[in-house]
This record gives C-alpha cells, sequence and structure tokens, in this order.
C-alpha cells in the first residue's frame, strides 16, 4: 500500500484496508455515500473513540506511508469548537502520525511525529506552537525525533522551570520549537459546513489548504507514517512550563465526523525546491 493511490467514496462503509478501532461509546456509522465516526452519549468515566487507521499491529519501521504524497478529505463536523458545552468535545481529526502513546499495539512508547489536521477542544491545552492556541481546529506538524530535538529532550527539567517565568518562556520555546519542528496554524472555517482539506506532504515541507486556500506551510516530518482518522472524548494538557494532564470528557447526544471522499495519492511537491528551515 505505500505510496499507491488510495481513494475511498465509503458509499459502502469504511473499505476491507482500513483497521477499525471502537471503543466505549463510540460507533462507525454508515450515513448513504457518506462514513460517520461519532459518538452516542458519551460520559466522562469511559474512553470513547470511533477510528479508523492504517497500522494497527505494525511496527512502526512498517507504517506505509512516506513522502512525497497528497492526502485528500472532503469532510464536516457535528458542532463546531467553541469553547462551551454546545460545542465538540474531546479531540478529532485526520493525517498521519507515529502512534506514539500506545494507542493500537505493544511498540515502545516514543517522541511523536505527525503532519496532520487536529481538533481539540477545551480543557485541552496542548501548546506546542507559541503564537498558536493550545486547542481549536488546527493544522500542525511535529517531528519531536530529529537530534536537535533529542539534544533538548536532556535540558528539559531545567527548562521546563525556567519557562514558568514568561520572560523566559517568551525567549526561550521560540528554539525548541524549531528544534521540534512543531508549526500549527489555525483553521479559520466553519466546522460544520462541507469542505476539501488537502494535506501536501513532502519530503521537506507540509502544505495545507482549505478548499484551495494555503493555511500552512511547514517543516514536514519524516515518515514512514500511518493514516488515521478519528473522533473520540478525551482531553490533555501538556505546556512547555510543566502542566500536564490527561481525561475524559461527557459528550452529551450524537457528536460525529463525516466523511465521504478519502484519497491518498503519490505527491506532486518537487523535492528540488523544496527548502528546509
Amino acid at each position: 500500500m505505500n505510496n499507491e493511490v488510495a481513494v475511498y467514496d465509503f458509499s459502502a462503509g469504511p473499505a476491507p484496508y482500513w483497521r477499525r478501532f471502537v471503543t466505549g461509546h463510540g460507533v462507525l456509522e454508515a450515513t448513504g455515500p457518506a462514513l460517520r465516526l461519532l459518538t452516542a452519549d458519551a460520559d466522562g468515566h469511559t474512553y470513547s473513540n470511533a477510528q479508523i487507521d492504517d497500522y494497527q499491529g505494525r511496527p512502526r519501521r512498517r507504517f506505509p506511508w512516506q513522502p512525497p504524497l497528497r492526502l485528500t478529505v472532503h469532510a464536516r463536523f457535528s458542532h463546531p469548537i467553541n469553547g462551551q458545552a454546545t460545542g465538540l468535545r474531546g479531540t478529532a481529526g485526520f493525517g498521519f502520525w507515529n502512534d506514539p502513546f500506545l494507542m493500537t499495539g505493544r511498540r515502545t512508547p516514543t517522541l511523536p511525529r505527525a503532519a496532520w489536521f487536529f481538533a481539540a477542544s477545551p480543557p485541552s491545552n496542548i501548546k506546542l506552537d507559541l503564537q498558536v492556541p493550545g486547542w481549536g481546529w488546527k493544522a500542525a506538524v511535529i517531528d519531536a525525533l530529529r537530534p536537535a530535538a533529542l539534544l533538548w529532550a536532556l535540558l528539559a527539567p531545567p527548562a521546563v522551570l525556567a519557562m514558568n517565568l514568561y520572560p523566559v518562556y517568551r525567549r526561550l520555546w521560540p528554539s525548541i520549537q524549531r528544534a521540534l519542528r512543531v508549526r500549527e496554524a489555525e483553521i479559520g472555517v466553519e466546522m460544520t459546513a462541507w469542505h476539501t482539506y488537502v494535506l501536501d506532504w513532502g519530503v521537506a515541507r507540509a502544505g495545507f489548504r482549505v478548499d484551495g486556500r494555503l493555511v500552512l506551510d511547514a517543516p514536514a516530518p519524516r515518515g514512514p507514517l500511518g493514516f488515521v482518522m478519528w473522533l473520540d472524548n478525551q482531553y490533555l494538557v501538556a505546556t512547555p512550563w510543566g502542566r500536564f494532564r490527561w481525561g475524559l470528557l461527557a459528550a452529551p447526544g450524537r457528536q460525529w465526523l463525516e466523511v465521504d471522499r478519502l484519497a491518498i495519492e503519490p505527491g506532486t511537491m518537487d523535492r528540488r525546491n523544496e527548502g528546509i528551515e
């Protein structure tokens, strides 16, 4: 499957290729030509997730995707992320990552690599980009396994302590952010409307577009990575100044991510013209 053409319209539900991961109040529901990944009356005591991916049971070295490639997703959500009880509750998204936190298999924990469209509702505060809020609907990249990032990891205890002072955080974090290859951008569209999301994952650059509009151009993570699309009821707080917390949220009613087309195709980015920050 590695970098071959993969196009799905979901008119008959998920194709056999996709691995399903459904737990708690999570449901994969066919809706005519589309697929809904939803939670139904999720509570704050049970982890609920509806997910499709292509890496369950694989070691990371055999995750199926390498750049250059293009991901195209036509999708919408049931609710916006508005920071209120009436909005989407939990995390959701689609794209490529290395599943670093043992979500779908027995692997050695590692640091994250990802290029994806990512949604997180409060109280999540994943504050990785100095200029972007720690929650919301975002395009994002990270590669925390680069040698420069691992060097910073050795200095993490005193750095985290020092960044509790805001002037130190403002001065020190940009260098760490560059080492982690973290870049994010808010996606300023109505989540409940249908949009076409495109990720061009190149060897050195990753470009994110929504309805043809460029929202983020950033350094690309290395592969191999696996594809994931999910919606769940968890939240995560992870800040440079040492705040770490994880938990579950009640998500009353039906909250969903709906997709009617997903395509992973060979990329079009020109390696010779890509720059590296």
